[in-house]
C-alpha cells in the first residue's frame, strides 16, 4: 500500500555514491513489487474466487490478511529484529515476498492462497518499517529527499500499472501466471540488493517500549481525531476499492480489455493526484483532508446510482484515483505538520502505518461480508457513509489541532 514514513535526519556514514545509488534503484523495484503484490488480488478477484471455489467476498479477505500481518509485523520489528544486520532483514522480507507470490500462484486450496498473503504482509510490514531508516543511513543528508522520492516512485508506478497490468496477464495467463509473474521481480530486487546494499548494523537496539511510545502520542486530542479519520477514511475507501472488479463485471457488464482500461484510468488519475495534492494542501490544509473523503463519498453513492451506465463509471472511477491516492501524500503532511520533532515524528510515522495497514484489513473484509450477504449497492453505501465519518473526524482533528499545524 501506498505508506512510507517521513525521513528522519541523516547520521551514519554512506557507501560510495555509486552503490548508494544503485542500492536506493534496487529498494525501488523492491517497492514496486510490495505495492503490485498487495493489491493484485483486487484485479484477479472473480477469477481467482472461481478457481477456489470460494465467494468474491472470500478472496478479497487476502488483502485483509496481508493488511493484518502488516500491522502486527510493523508494530514487533523492533522485537524480532533487534540488533540484526538490517541488510539481511531486508534480504529475508524480499525472499519472503517472492516466496508468497510462488504460494499463491500454486495454491491448490484457499488456506494456501491465505497463507501466501499473510507472508506478503510480513514483507509489507517490516520493509515499510526499514525503508525510510535504510535509505538515511545510504546517501547523504542533502541527498535524503531525492532518495525518498526514488523510492516511492516504485510505489507511484505500481499505482498507475499493477492493477491493469494484473488484469492483462490474467486474461492471457490466467490469474496464477499473474502472480507468479511478480516472482522473477522480487528475485531481480533480491539480487539487486544483496549486491548494491552495504552491511548495515543496528545502531543501537530499539527498547522494548518503542510502540508503546508511539500510542502515547494518542493522548494529544488532535492526533488521536487525526488517526481516528485516517483509519475510517482508509476502511471506507478499501471496502469498496478491494471489490471494484465484481462491480464492474456484475453490475457494469464489463470484462477482460475493458477492465484493465478503466483501472489503468484510475491508476492515471490517481499519479496525476500525487501530483496536484501538495498544492491544494498548500492553499487549504485541513480542508483538503476534510474535501478527499467527501468527494469519494460522493462517488461511491453515484455509482450506485449510474453503475450500468459505462462512461458515467469511468469518470466516475477516475474521480476516486484522484483523490484516493492523493490522501496518502495528505496524511503523511500532517504527521509533519503534526510532529515537527525528529523522534515523535518516526513514532506517529510508524503508528500511522500501523493505523493504515489495519484500517485496510478492516475494510477489505467488511467489504467482502457485506458483498457476500447484501451486494454492491449496501456496500458502496456503507463505504459512503465510512468516508463521511472520515470527513468528520478529520473536522475535529482540525478544530484541536495547535496553530501551527493548521
Amino acid at each position: 500500500m501506498r505508506t512510507s514514513p517521513p525521513a528522519p535526519s541523516h547520521a551514519a556514514t554512506a557507501p560510495s555514491h555509486a552503490r548508494a545509488w544503485s542500492a536506493v534503484f534496487a529498494m525501488a523495484v523492491c517497492t514496486f513489487a510490495l505495492v503490485a503484490s498487495e493489491f493484485m488480488p483486487v484485479s484477479l478477484l472473480t477469477p481467482l474466487a472461481t478457481d477456489l471455489q470460494v465467494s468474491e467476498g472470500m478472496a478479497g479477505h487476502g488483502i485483509a490478511i496481508s493488511g493484518a500481518f502488516a500491522v502486527a509485523t510493523s508494530l514487533s520489528l523492533p522485537l524480532w529484529a533487534g540488533g540484526l544486520d538490517r541488510k539481511r532483514v531486508l534480504l529475508a522480507l524480499t525472499a519472503a515476498m517472492a516466496l508468497s507470490g510462488a504460494i499463491v500462484g500454486l495454491a491448490a486450496s484457499y488456506p494456501a492462497y491465505l497463507l501466501g498473503r499473510a507472508l506478503v504482509g510480513v514483507a509489507i510490514g517490516g520493509f515499510w518499517s526499514l525503508s525510510a531508516a535504510t535509505t538515511m543511513r545510504l546517501v547523504p543528508a542533502a541527498q535524503v529527499p531525492r532518495a525518498l522520492a526514488m523510492l516511492n516512485g516504485g510505489n507511484a508506478l505500481a499505482t498507475v500499472l499493477a492493477a491493469p497490468l494484473a488484469a492483462y496477464l490474467g486474461t492471457l495467463l490466467g490469474w496464477r501466471g499473474a502472480f507468479l509473474c511478480l516472482v522473477p521481480v522480487a528475485l531481480i530486487a533480491f539480487v539487486w540488493q544483496w549486491r548494491a546494499l552495504p552491511p548495515m548494523q543496528a545502531q543501537r537496539r530499539p527498547r522494548r517500549g518503542g510502540a508503546l511510545q508511539a500510542f502515547a502520542l494518542l493522548r494529544r486530542r488532535h492526533v488521536a481525531w487525526g488517526m481516528a479519520a485516517s483509519s475510517v477514511f482508509f476502511m471506507g475507501q478499501f471496502a469498496l476499492f478491494t471489490y471494484v472488479r465484481p462491480f464492474l463485471e456484475t453490475v457494469t457488464q464489463l470484462q477482460g480489455p475493458a477492465i484493465s482500461g478503466v483501472l489503468l484510468v484510475m491508476g492515471l488519475a490517481g499519479f496525476a493526484g500525487t501530483l496536484l495534492v501538495g498544492l491544494a494542501l498548500a492553499r487549504g490544509f485541513y480542508g483538503t483532508l476534510i474535501a478527499i473523503p467527501l468527494v469519494m463519498a460522493a462517488v461511491a453513492v453515484a455509482l450506485v446510482a449510474a453503475g450500468g451506465w459505462t462512461a458515467a463509471v469511468v469518470a466516475l472511477l477516475g474521480l476516486w484515483g484522484l483523490a484516493g491516492t492523493a490522501a496518502p501524500v495528505g496524511w503523511w503532511a500532517w504527521i509533519a505538520a503534526s510532529f515537527p520533532h525528529e523522534a515523535e515524528a518516526e513514532a506517529g510515522g510508524g503508528l500511522l502505518v500501523a493505523v493504515v495497514q489495519l484500517a485496510i484489513a478492516l475494510g477489505s473484509a467488511l467489504g467482502g461480508l457485506l458483498l457476500d450477504h447484501s451486494g454492491h449497492a449496501t456496500l458502496f453505501l456503507a463505504s459512503a457513509a465510512l468516508l463521511l465519518l472520515a470527513a468528520g473526524l478529520t473536522r475535529m482533528a482540525a478544530r484541536t489541532a495547535p496553530a501551527p499545524a493548521a
